[in-house]
């Protein structure tokens, strides 16, 4: 062999045991970088499908493929995140925090993970916390100071009122004045008693925006508020001569000038107000409807308002009422319910005018036909009110319809729910079945109201008088009427119902001595003087009789018998 060849199959052998080395070792050093590149994949696929899960809102299939992906790489930041959000809303906010500071640890130039750690803190109540959260992403990030407000608000729960003023002057110092931030430092100056500074930044507000009548009456507010009417008055006046049509400028000098006394300029810039159509009405009808509860007090002020406001608003039923709420307080009855029928033309839904115009026309006026009227068309609209049929009862029992009558009062009573309404509907109906010779029903109905009300003396009065017509139940009718005078010794009208009940029991004698007693209280109806004579005729005394029945018969309530028993000297019943 040559040297050569030697030489060259050394080299040969050698060459290849390095080869072989070197193919051995990057073999190695490939499973490293395979295993970790798997574990990337892995960690990459679980929170791709963990961020699936989350988008569909399952969010426990949705924390469990966050963790396993973190199995893969712990220093995911990105899956801290989202397993600190899924935690802070099932409220396990320990362990949101702690997933929380990791994501921040490993990438601290994410806002998101930082709103989330404050959003954790919140939650905690650690507001000293988040409000630290806040300020070290604003310091650290770009692009961050829209959240200086919500520092600011952690600042003012926190009532760290000095460091909330800061915070508002930095959003000032990059976005300029802004009205929400100006009120914002104007609330917190006034609960610090700093009411020059809070009307220096109201001031400052008017100088940025001179067009803007909304914060020259946002001054002006605060001047009357804390007692310096008279300060308000130049801004108040300022703005009118800009915007001669403010209507809110005319309500707060009238304000003022009520303030100092004077009410010939209080009404004037009250009048100017209401005249204007741009005032809202609701706040017109709250202004009235405040007047009317401290009439009599500025009845002409109110008068003059209400007539402005149907000038503004001819076309709206509530303008009418409150016209009608007036009139109906200062005893206007009549007026009232024009007033309220007007009010109806516009819109008739509103169930107070009608039971308004029911009560003035049946307890005010006695007007009983337009009751009856009246009430039927509130019964279209409200069919299952107890006071709309009642009073429809009760005019067709005044009318003396009285088969209508029982059926709207038996309406009422079975809707009613309040007691004192019920009372009322057996009282009606108590007359109404007699009226209709339903005794037994017309029984019950007045025992019902004695069963509540023991001592009412109109059913006491008018069920032991009708007992006593019919002659039933007498010595029970005696007690009622008995239980009548005991309450009302020196009612003339009781103690004739009391004579009466002892005339048809037959003790003419204590009959008398009541009746008697009755005419020197007072009655002297023909009803009560026909009494006296048949009392007088039972005991014997004819002419003494006759002479009442003659005292009787002109009279309008005498009997249909009257000029009989005169003719014939004799009683007939």
């Amino acid at each position: 062999m040559k040297v050569s060849d030697f030489v060259r199959r050394s080299i040969g052998v050698s060459l290849v045991f390095i080869l072989l080395a070197s193919v051995n070792s990057f073999g190695q050093k490939n499973k490293k970088e395979d295993k970790a590149e798997r574990k990337i994949r892995e960690a990459t696929y679980y929170f791709t499908e963990g961020a699936k899960y989350y988008i569909l809102e399952d969010f426990e299939k949705s924390l469990a493929l966050f963790e396993k992906s973190l199995e893969s790489d712990p220093n995911n930041a990105a899956a801290h995140f989202k397993i600190a959000s899924i935690l802070s809303r099932q409220g396990v906010l320990d362990d949101a925090l702690v997933h929380a500071n990791s994501a921040l640890e490993l990438d601290p130039d994410n806002k998101y993970y930082y709103l989330t750690k404050a959003e954790v803190l919140t939650q905690q109540s650690d507001f000293a916390g988040a409000a630290l959260v806040y300020e070290t992403m604003i310091d650290r990030l770009d692009k961050t100071e829209d959240y200086l407000f919500d520092l600011a608000a952690l600042y003012l729960y926190q009532q760290e009122f000095d460091q909330s003023i800061e915070t508002y002057n930095r959003i000032e110092q990059k976005y300029g004045i802004l009205p929400e931030v100006t009120t914002a430092k104007q609330r917190i100056y006034l609960q610090q008693n700093n009411l020059e500074k809070a009307i220096t930044e109201g001031e400052q507000l008017i100088e940025t925006f001179p067009g803007e009548g909304d914060y020259v009456i946002g001054l002006a507010e605060m001047f009357i508020s804390n007692g310096k009417d008279a300060d308000a008055i130049p801004y108040l006046k300022g703005l009118l001569e800009i915007s001669p049509d403010n209507p809110e400028a005319e309500l707060l000098l009238a304000k003022i000038y009520q303030n100092q006394g004077n009410d010939a300029e209080a009404e004037k810039h009250m009048s100017a107000a209401f005249t204007n159509p741009g005032l809202n009405l609701k706040l017109k009808l709250e202004l009235v409807a405040k007047y009317i509860r401290e009439l009599p007090n500025n009845q002409q002020l109110v008068s003059t308002l209400t007539d402005k406001m149907l000038e503004s608003h001819p076309d709206e039923a509530e303008a009418y009422i409150i016209k009608g709420d007036y009139l109906n307080a200062i005893d206007s009855a009549r007026q009232a319910r024009d007033y309220y029928l007007q009010s109806i033309q516009y819109d008739d839904t509103n169930f107070d005018v009608w039971q308004n115009l029911l009560t003035i026309e049946f307890q005010t006026l006695q007007e009983t036909d337009s009751v009856v009227k009246h009430s039927e068309q509130a019964l279209e609209l409200f069919p299952n009110q107890a006071i709309v049929y009642f009073y429809n009862g009760a005019a067709h029992a005044a009318l003396q319809n009285y088969d209508e009558a029982a059926y709207s009062l038996d309406q009422a009573r079975r809707l009613s729910n309040n007691t004192e309404l019920t009372i009322y509907c057996n009282i009606y109906l108590g007359d109404v079945y007699n009226g209709l010779e339903q005794y037994e029903k017309s029984s019950e109905a007045y025992e019902a109201v004695l069963k509540a009300d023991p001592s009412n003396d109109y059913v006491l009065n008018n069920y032991s008088y009708f007992l006593a017509l019919r002659q039933e139940k007498l010595p029970y009718a005696k007690q009622l009427s008995a239980r009548l005078l005991e309450l009302n010794p020196n009612n003339a009208n009781y103690l004739d119902t009391h004579g009466w009940v002892l005339y048809m029991l037959g003790e003419y004698k204590q009959a008398k001595k009541y009746i008697e007693q009755a005419i020197e209280q007072g009655a002297s109806s023909g009803e009560v003087i026909e009494h006296y004579g048949d009392v007088l005729f039972k005991l014997g005394e004819v002419d003494q009789a006759v002479q009442q029945w003659m005292k009787a018969k002109g009279m309008d309530d005498a009997s249909e018998l009257i000029d009989k028993k005169i003719a014939d000297r004799k009683l007939y019943e």
